[in-house]
């Protein structure tokens, strides 16, 4: 079973993932990481250096310490007066602390909860040693750093060992380590800001081809197949046009041989039923037998049917933007347009017992920008389904009014109409919302096809009370007459 890399990283999903959060998050997780090592390594180097400092002042403090105590003869004279006891431990929050003893362990001044030396069996004399420890102050643990010397006193043949030893609280250390971690790592977290906003800013300028890849797609209709151009995009973003370009190119080359194929066989089969409905209707005439009749009826009603769908098909395919006809607009007069239609079909609507009329509610042209030959189409097919469907003894008026922006043809009948919930569907291909009448379901679908290539609409809605009105809704043109 083949895995896809995708999944593998935590807590991100294949289907919703962000190229422009991963970047971001595997750009700016090496900075955090590094910058937490590098607070970790400075707290560490800060107390170091603490304790370095901190260190040389006990141990100065003990060698002062030491020079108050005179050796005389085999004896020691302390001389230690209460000042330098107060100055010591003058400060309640960080206390220095100091014990003398000889032989060492053997208390003699100072404090006897300091902790002891660790053992060293011939330690150095007038050398420091520096040790952490613990002691107990007020009923509490306290750590403490401890600097310890030994020094030697007495007679030269009767040598003696003296421990002189200082300690002090770690409070002061850890706020100078703090303080040193805190002057370091803010100026380093506004760095590590300041790169992020940059590492930010880069992400978005490196991704921004593909956001106008996106757009550029976005923004087309669903059957624009044109080349994308991306003529400043990055060679990697070329190389993805390139292959959305020849994909493009072949679902085009595909579609353009299905319409062609469609455009042939329609023209190929109007010519021959065009002579098999003449030649039923010249049958019909001469025939005497009623069954035979029927029969050629029958005959000749399927034929007007199918020549009525290659008509159709002839003018969805010259509605397609990819068609010579789609694509030339000029300024058209729609009161004109709709009106020269509906008289056209009175005759017919007279046969079939309807009432067909036309109002117009402008009064003066109203121009929209378009091509004259599909509109009319539209309004053919909006007239002829009314009178498809609408049934003996209904009313069919076709009505042009001005709106605000935009031009609207009503087409209004009072016959069974639509329900509901089969008006969207009506204007899917070869659908219908009743098996009455003798229509092809390609009407509808044709004129939204048009009223889409001219940025305007086509909705249906109910007729109090009853039947069905159909908006056909086209955005007026400017005022320059071309």
């Amino acid at each position: 079973m083949t895995r896809s890399w995708w999944g593998r990283v935590p807590g991100l999903h294949p289907g919703s993932r962000s190229l422009h959060r991963h970047l971001l998050l595997w750009l700016l997780l090496p900075q955090l990481v590094l910058w937490a090592a590098a607070a970790f390594v400075t707290y560490n180097l800060a107390q170091r250096y603490a304790d370095q400092v901190i260190d040389a002042a006990q141990y100065t403090a003990s060698k002062a310490l030491a020079r108050q105590i005179k050796p005389i003869g085999n004896g020691l004279l302390i001389d230690f007066p209460r000042a330098a006891q107060d100055i010591l431990e003058a400060d309640p929050d960080d206390r220095i602390y100091y014990t003398v003893s000889t032989p060492p362990g053997q208390f003699i001044l100072g404090n006897r909860k300091l902790p002891p030396p660790p053992e060293i069996a011939s330690p150095r004399l007038g050398q420091p040693y520096f040790y952490n420890g613990t002691m107990t102050e007020a009923g509490q643990e306290m750590p403490v750093r401890v600097a310890a010397q030994y020094l030697r006193y007495g007679e030269v043949d009767q040598p003696q060992l003296m421990l002189v030893q200082i300690a002090r609280g770690r409070a002061s250390r850890e706020q100078l380590a703090r303080r040193i971690l805190l002057d370091t790592a803010l100026p380093l977290s506004v760095l590590v800001a300041l790169m992020s906003m940059i590492v930010w800013a880069g992400i978005r300028a490196g991704l921004a081809p593909l956001a106008r890849m996106r757009a550029l797609v976005e923004d087309r209709a669903p059957n624009d197949l044109a080349p994308l151009e991306l003529e400043a995009a990055p060679r990697e973003v070329h190389a993805l046009a390139k292959a959305i370009n020849t994909l493009l190119g072949t679902v085009h080359q595909s579609v353009s041989s299905q319409r062609r194929f469609v455009s042939d066989a329609a023209h190929q089969l109007r010519t021959p039923l065009a002579g098999l409905k003449s030649q039923t209707e010249l049958a019909l005439a001469e025939a005497s037998d009623p069954a035979l009749k029927a029969r050629l009826q029958r005959v000749h009603d399927s034929a007007t049917r199918s020549a009525h769908l290659v008509n159709q098909l002839l003018t969805l395919a010259r509605a397609e933007p990819e068609s010579g006809l789609a694509q030339g607009h000029a300024r058209v007069d729609l009161v004109k347009l709709a009106a020269e239609p509906a008289a056209e079909l009175v005759p017919r609507a007279r046969q079939a017992g309807i009432d067909l009329g036309f109002e117009d509610q402008v009064g003066a042209p109203l121009f929209v920008l378009g091509n004259a030959l599909l509109l009319r189409e539209a309004l053919v097919n909006l007239i002829d389904n009314a009178l498809r469907y609408a049934g003996r003894g209904a009313n069919v008026t076709v009505r042009v009014r001005a709106l605000a922006g935009q031009a609207q043809v009503e087409v209004e009948d009072d016959g069974p109409g639509i329900a509901p919930a089969d008006r969207e569907r009506v204007f899917q291909r070869f659908a219908r919302a009743t098996n009455a009448g003798d229509g092809c379901g390609l009407g509808l679908a044709i004129v939204r096809e048009i009223a889409e290539r001219h940025a305007g609409s086509v909705t249906l809605e109910g007729n109090a009370p009853r039947g069905l009105r159909v908006l056909l809704r086209l955005p007026l043109a400017g005022s320059s007459s071309n």
